[in-house]
């Protein structure tokens, strides 16, 4: 600690964004907007590198001249600014190794939403730990570097794990405060279709009592949780990368306690949350006590999983061949998200006392002219990248049941995911799989 912190408009703070620069803001819910739509207000760049992930809005940023994009997850913002033919590119990484890329890219810039300083002087990061955390710390401490921090009152303060993990800086290690109103991004808490529903009965039955869970978003997820507030068992434990909604709907109801996980027992961890502003409320009253977020090098790492009892992971597919590898990220050989804590989840639950993990996936999608195409696939494109390993994956649900791999030999694989492929896709699969 010790510099001297300066408070700047977000126009002012981006006037220290020098013409050929490096710059790296959180993933998501972390990001400051105020600050890279200021920095959008500028025509061009020399030279300006940025690492981020999952951008939040439709930066103009990203659109300047001499801009590139290095996204670890692409989002609707990242597919459009691709397809528009600016400079976006993919880092093939999981979340868990931001940290390092982060760490060797030493950015002199580093910028991160938070709240406004407490009496104190901390401000609490809010919705996302991450992967920046270690190295937002670092940049502060760095004379040669800036440290941008973003103080919304909009954002909830949540806390860390005390004393390793504190989810705070300190104005000491700050170099420019910028004060935003800007409403953090929410994600509408939507129903989910018949197909999701269907999909959701099948995997609430691996749910047992006294669970740890980590789930994602969307419909499927929703659905679960929504299952599992009706029905009688409980006593749930969470250990999730992202906290959402339904986790909130479980708290609310008394089903989540935390107390059979044999980690972390007591309190419900993660590494970043988005939902809506009604989960944002509770995060900053009811549920912060109870809801802890910690770096991603904890949450995803697969030693710490396997720590919790009977983990159930949950996380969704874009596609699966008949050996059961999966493809979570890309489709048609285009970049479409990224592997985010896809495998670190998949291989810690499967080495969790009584764990299972789960990949959900509806069994067909929409092809051109609303053709519908089988996303249980009899082998993938050449080219295409395997987000997991078949030899990594537990069980695939599809809304026609679900398909338990692990243990099966190769024939007993490819059996198991025709019958919860599309019946009008079944007889095409069994004949390339007669065909292999």
């Amino acid at each position: 600690m010790g510099r001297t912190m300066q408070e700047a408009s977000a126009a002012e703070a981006a006037t220290h964004v020098r013409d050929t620069d490096t710059l790296a803001v959180p993933i998501g819910p972390g990001q400051p907007a105020a600050f890279l739509h200021a920095l959008g207000e500028r025509e061009s760049f020399d030279r300006l590198v940025v690492f981020t992930a999952l951008l939040v809005d439709l930066f103009p940023l990203f659109a300047r001249p001499g801009v590139s994009l290095r996204s670890g997850f692409y989002g609707p913002a990242e597919r459009a600014l691709r397809k528009a033919g600016h400079d976006v590119r993919f880092v093939p990484a999981d979340f868990r190794r931001f940290a390092r890329i982060a760490e060797r890219m030493a950015p002199r810039v580093m910028a991160t939403a938070a709240t406004p300083p407490d009496s104190e002087g901390f401000c609490s990061l809010s919705l996302h730990a991450g992967a920046t955390v270690h190295e937002l710390l670092r940049c502060g401490r760095d004379p040669k570097r800036l440290l941008v921090v973003e103080a919304n009152p909009h954002l909830p303060r949540t806390l860390g794990l005390l004393p390793d993990h504190p989810h705070r800086l300190h104005v000491d290690d700050i170099d420019l405060l910028l004060h935003s109103e800007r409403d953090p991004i929410t994600l509408p808490d939507g129903e989910p279709s018949d197909i999701e529903q269907a999909i959701a009965e099948h995997a609430a039955r691996f749910v047992p009592a006294g669970a740890t869970l980590q789930t994602g978003i969307g419909g499927v997820p929703n659905a679960i949780a929504s299952i599992l507030v009706e029905g009688d068992d409980g006593d749930y434990g969470v250990h999730s990368e992202m906290f959402t909604d339904g986790l909130m709907n479980l708290h609310r109801a008394g089903k989540i306690t935390n107390t059979r996980k044999g980690l972390h027992e007591g309190v419900s961890i993660c590494t970043f949350a988005m939902g809506t502003r009604e989960l944002y409320d509770w995060l900053d009253g009811e549920g912060r006590e109870l809801v802890r977020f910690l770096p991603v090098d904890d949450v995803n790492d697969p030693a710490i999983i396997a720590r919790n009892r009977a983990m159930v992971s949950i996380n969704g597919a874009i596609s699966v061949d008949l050996l059961g590898q999966v493809v979570a990220d890309e489709i048609g050989g285009r970049q479409y998200s990224g592997i985010g804590g896809h495998e670190d989840f998949v291989t810690g639950a499967a080495f969790s006392e009584g764990g299972r993990s789960l990949i959900c996936l509806p069994s067909q999608a929409g092809g051109g002219d609303d053709d519908p195409v089988s996303r249980i696939v009899a082998s993938f494109m050449p080219g295409t990248s395997v987000t997991t390993p078949r030899h990594q994956v537990d069980v695939v649900i599809t809304e026609h049941g679900a398909a338990e791999l692990a243990g099966l030999t190769n024939d007993e694989r490819c059996e198991a995911l025709i019958q919860i492929a599309h019946p009008d896709a079944r007889e095409e699969l069994r004949g390339a799989a007669r065909a292999r």
